[in-house]
């Protein structure tokens, strides 16, 4: 497959040109990267007003990933997920007067709640339909139907459903079925997929393009062999007729008008390993971390999720104490996980981890097992969020400009939050800007750290 940014890029660079242009370092400097970091020069294309190479290597992206249209992001999928809401607003405002209204599943990166701010739209959050984890938020097809019923029976009718599907803990939802239901019910299915790029290149595909989102976000530098900050923002093929009409105005909307060429050029160059070696890579790779949690069933740990590539430990139920403990112990060995709290440690897989990565876990997990195997479980019980959502006082955007402070989470009952403070991405939050902060909210948020929160003065 043709990578036309990678090319022009490198073409660029070759020529020897006075540059005469930004950025200020000319090319030259002790990265060794800057003569490939490039700006609009002439030929080089607008991500904006992508007409040539960008447009070209788009087209190159969606044709991979069966998207109606995707359009690349250099500020990763926080950015694209920003502009999907706006465009789902901007396609129900074309019938409907007055404030779109999202349904959200309330493990939304806070990227969504700084959407609902910024665009003025309505939330309706979505608890989890089962036990409570900070990073889950279980929603069935039938779970959501129920949602739909209530909201439309009020007189309500809902612009989109927005969910996060694989979550931060490698927990899948139907995507198929929740398409179904939406659209059912005349409204549209936004997926977060930030964790799911290559869930498109696996033996079965259950990437949400093929399940029947009309719009979903990912994160290609979370997965794919992508620098950090390079996403996609797809739009279905089963999405309605124009909503895409004003996708880059809204990607530029949300991101930086100086996109990084260094991380379109790693988006670019993807397209061709995506093409030539992406499905025998994870093929083999899910192989191996199958093996890996096999290995470590048997060493006594418990695991959690379903997500292939994704490799989360409860380490409650493994009786090894907290994961935080528990991942420092993991970096005695050299080895830094993803994510940990008191109850997870998460480690994620791509096909470019080696032989001695997967090794040096084995040996790690059967050492620390032999001296942790009999630690008891935690007296501190988890806190049950599940349902009980805070009382909301006004909405995300109506706190964005008034004055705030911060206080100790212990003295905040009663308050109104004005910020997303969590200590983890992903995840369902324990109070969102507008809701007032509750008993069961400040058990939730002591229970994992956290040890002051921005609220209403």
């Amino acid at each position: 497959m043709k990578t036309p940014i990678a090319e022009f890029c490198r073409d660029y660079a070759q020529q020897n040109k006075t540059r005469l242009h930004m950025p200020g370092h000319k090319g030259e400097g002790p990265m060794g990267a800057e003569a490939m970091d490039l700006t609009e020069v002439k030929g080089a294309d607008f991500l904006y007003e992508a007409e040539g190479i960008i447009a070209e290597s788009e087209a190159n992206a969606s044709q991979l990933f069966g998207s109606r249209k995707t359009f690349y992001s250099a500020g990763g999928s926080s950015q694209s997920i920003k502009a999907m809401c706006l465009l789902a607003c901007q396609h129900w405002s074309r019938k409907n007067e007055g404030t779109p209204l999202l349904l959200a599943g309330r493990n939304a990166h806070k990227s969504f709640v700084q959407a609902a701010q910024l665009i003025g739209f309505d939330v309706e959050w979505m608890a989890s339909e089962e036990d409570y984890s900070l990073c889950r938020c279980a929603i069935s097809p039938d779970g959501l139907e129920m949602q739909l019923e209530r909201v439309m029976s009020e007189g309500r009718r809902v612009a989109a459903v927005f969910v996060t599907s694989p979550d931060y803990l490698g927990n899948v939802l139907d995507i198929r079925g929740l398409a179904e239901v939406a659209h059912r019910y005349g409204t549209l299915l936004l997926v977060d997929n930030a964790h799911g790029a290559y869930l498109k290149f696996l033996e079965e595909d259950r990437h949400p393009m093929t399940l029947g989102a009309d719009a979903c976000a990912d994160s290609a530098h979370k997965t794919l062999p992508v620098l950090t900050g390079g996403g996609y923002l797809h739009i279905g093929a089963g999405a309605p007729k124009g909503f895409e009409d004003g996708a880059r105005d809204a990607m530029c909307l949300f991101g930086s008008t100086s996109p990084s060429y260094l991380v379109l050029q790693s988006l670019d160059l993807t397209n061709d390993w995506l093409e030539k070696t992406a499905p025998a890579a994870f093929s083999k790779t899910v192989e191996r971390v199958n093996a890996m949690k096999t290995i470590l069933t048997h060493e006594g740990l418990v695991l959690a999720g379903e997500e292939p590539l994704k490799l989360t430990v409860d380490c409650v139920a493994s009786r090894v104490g907290s994961g935080l403990t528990f991942a420092d112990r993991l970096r005695d060995f050299d080895i830094e996980c993803e994510y940990a709290d008191r109850d997870v440690v998460v480690l994620m897989f791509a096909p470019n981890n080696t032989d001695d990565d997967y090794q040096k876990l084995s040996i790690a997990v059967h050492m620390l097992m032999q001296v942790q195997r009999h630690i008891p479980e935690s007296n501190l019980e988890r806190p049950n969020f599940s349902g009980r959502l805070p009382e909301r006082v006004v909405g995300p955007r109506g706190v964005l400009l008034r004055p705030t402070e911060t206080v100790p989470v212990s003295d905040a009952a009663g308050r109104i939050a004005a910020d997303v403070h969590i200590g983890c991405p992903p995840a369902v939050l324990p109070v969102v800007p507008g809701e007032r902060v509750d008993r069961n909210a400040i058990a939730v948020m002591e229970y994992y750290g956290i040890q002051s929160i921005s609220v209403l003065k």
